[in-house]
C-alpha cells in the first residue's frame, strides 16, 4: 500500500462580503489492492488499462515537441480530455480511499479547487504510486 500527498489550493467557504476563502490543503493520497475494484465500481472502467494509457500518454506529453513541429505532431503530443479525466478520477479515487472530505464525485471535488492545479506536477505522484502498486514478489513458476 502506496501513500503520498498533494497540495492544492480549494475554496473552502465565503466570508461576509461574499468572497471565496481560499486555503492550500495538503491531500493525502492511497493506493492499495482494493483501488481498482473501486474504480470500476465507481466508474464503470477498467482501471489497468486506462492507467497504462495514461501513462503512455504522459510520458510523450512529458517529452514536449520540438519547434519545428507539425499540428499533427503537436496534438499527439498532448494529453487527450480522456487522458485528464482519467488522471482526475484517479487523483480524487486515491484521496477518498484515503480518507480525504472531497465530495462525492471528482466534479464535486474539482469545483472546489482554485484554478488549476498543476497536473505536471500530481501526475508524476499519481503515476509513480499507481506504478509502484503493480510491483510484485511472487516468482513465476518454470514449467
Amino acid at each position: 500500500m502506496a501513500k503520498e500527498t498533494i497540495n492544492v489550493l480549494e475554496v473552502v467557504g465565503t466570508n461576509d462580503e461574499g468572497e471565496e476563502i481560499i486555503e492550500q490543503k495538503t491531500r493525502s493520497l492511497k493506493c492499495s489492492a482494493l483501488l481498482p475494484r473501486l474504480y470500476r465500481f465507481k466508474f464503470g472502467r477498467d482501471m489497468i488499462s486506462d492507467m497504462l494509457a495514461l501513462d503512455k500518454a504522459y510520458r510523450k506529453a512529458a517529452k514536449g515537441v520540438p519547434e519545428d513541429a507539425t499540428e499533427d505532431e503537436i496534438k499527439a503530443a498532448q494529453l487527450s480530455v480522456l487522458d485528464l479525466t482519467i488522471f482526475e478520477n484517479t487523483a480524487w479515487l486515491m484521496m477518498k480511499h484515503a480518507g480525504e472530505d472531497v465530495g462525492e464525485s471528482p466534479d464535486e471535488w474539482l469545483d472546489k479547487v482554485c484554478g488549476l492545479f498543476t497536473i505536471y506536477e500530481v501526475m508524476p505522484k499519481v503515476l509513480a504510486m499507481w506504478n509502484a502498486s503493480q510491483v510484485t514478489t511472487a516468482k513465476p513458476a518454470k514449467k
